[in-house]
């Protein structure tokens, strides 16, 4: 790795100096990163069957489901969505910035995609399988070839991506659906005195694992808990059989269609002003009436629905799902309207400028999320699996959100990027970055 004197600045696009971000998409980025916490750590706290459905783990209080459906109206999916379109957005910077400067960008953001992609894999299967970061870089390595369209043809495109990832899930729904009643004749039959051949046998052990993964029984669940209470080697273990999990099925069935759909509409919203807090107030005004007034009803019923099916894992990925899968980005846009607007007005300039750090550091803070949580739940640290309720789990994402909305300005205040982002830039541009902020 060379130093910095030994690479012309001209060869290749440098990282962002404060002055030149933009202040309203750091604060967004920061509001997402610790709103992401609050679906995650139901991941980092529970089995995986526990995170799409309450009645899993719940003890069915009104306490209890209320949690459940607070969460679900104003959180899941809405800053996943915010998330993955400032991905986009960056991009969109990176490239108008090297652009400008008549400098090479191919290369660089190459280099960066796959570090994030290696990175995503540490973090997976070493730390939490609820990774992010592999999707992100997976995307990445497409997203690049769409940076030149309108954000007419962006907005197309993220259009066709989202309904890919919805007849995809959808198409599993039905497909799992299909298995359900082939397996209950293959039993009937089998009960009847007809033989279990290797091929009914084998379907048979297809539903299971699935009815498993998503409804487990109390004994599947209990091993489950065990496992990641255990011995490091064990949880380890538990947790790559997770990683796997979403690296096979999760991602190119459906997390990698939503998540380009996503960021093209990001970079289409960045080329329009949208994310810089350049469009007039009104504008960001009718976001807000459009996603609290339409979307956030339709997420409702969605969450209606979901109860009125007991929360049935078949019924979720046939149907159910489509109602937030779909207007949760409504919510999210009215969420980028508000802050936007604060921007714009210079509302709660304290308040701003926190979670501005939060979203300059906010690869270091989201791995720092998942430390946290997987010291507190599982075996090789306080084992408190599934022993938190879920609105006992509000305790452990205030005390986060508090710890790094004041971590991440004194970081800042002495420091020029947060020290992931520090270690990525040296690794990117393959020479070592200054850290040190310069003196004032």
């Amino acid at each position: 790795m060379t130093t910095d004197a030994q690479t012309p600045l001209n060869e290749a696009p440098g990282p962002l100096h404060s002055g030149e971000r933009i202040e309203a998409i750091d604060v967004l980025r920061g509001f997402a990163l610790l709103g992401i916490l609050v679906m995650n750590i139901n991941g980092m706290a529970t089995p995986m069957a526990a995170y799409f459905s309450p009645a899993v783990m719940g003890d069915g209080s009104a306490l209890d489901f209320s949690t459940w459906l607070f969460a679900h109206l104003f959180f899941d999916l809405k800053m996943m969505n915010i998330f993955s379109m400032l991905f986009g957005a960056g991009l969109i910077v990176m490239w108008q910035r090297a652009e400008a400067a008549g400098r090479p960008f191919a290369g660089v953001y190459y280099r960066r995609i796959l570090w994030l992609l290696l990175l995503g894999l540490l973090h997976s299967y070493l730390v939490w399988h609820g990774d992010i970061l592999v999707t992100y870089a997976l995307c990445g390595l497409v997203l690049f070839f769409f940076r030149r369209r309108s954000p007419r043809a962006l907005l197309i495109s993220g259009a066709v991506f989202l309904l890919i990832g919805a007849l995809l899930s959808a198409g599993g729904g039905f497909a799992q659906s299909q298995l359900r009643n082939v397996a209950a004749e293959i039993e009937a039959k089998v009960a009847a005195g007809e033989e279990m051949t290797p091929r009914r046998a084998g379907l048979v052990k297809q539903w299971q694992e699935l009815r498993a993964t998503f409804d487990p029984d109390a004994e599947e669940l209990q091993t489950s808990i065990d496992a990641f209470r255990g011995e490091a080697s064990g949880v380890l273990a538990a947790n790559a059989h997770e990683a796997v999990m979403m690296h096979t099925q999760a991602i190119p069935f459906e997390l990698f269609w939503r998540a380009m759909g996503l960021m093209l509409l990001g970079m289409a919203a960045m080329k329009s002003g949208v994310f810089s807090a350049q469009r007039t107030p009104s504008y960001y005004r009718r976001w807000v009436l459009v996603g609290l007034g339409i979307g956030l009803p339709i997420v409702g019923f969605g969450a209606w629905q979901l109860s009125a099916h007991n929360f049935d894992f078949i019924a979720r990925f046939k149907a159910d799902f489509i109602y937030n899968y779909c207007a949760s980005i409504l919510v999210s846009m009215a969420y980028v309207g508000i802050i936007m607007r604060a921007c714009q007005a210079d509302i709660a300039a304290g308040l701003r400028s926190r979670l501005a750090a939060v979203g300059r550091t906010a690869l270091s803070n989201y791995l720092l999320q998942s430390l946290i949580g997987v010291t507190i739940f599982y075996g090789y640290g306080f084992g408190l699996f599934s022993q938190v309720s879920r609105f006992g789990l509000w305790s452990v994402i205030l005390s986060i959100w508090a710890a790094q909305l004041i971590w991440s300005q004194a970081w800042l205040a002495r420091f020029r990027f947060g020290p992931v982002e520090w270690l990525w830039r040296s690794l990117t541009y393959w020479q070592r970055q200054p850290l040190k902020a310069a003196a004032s």
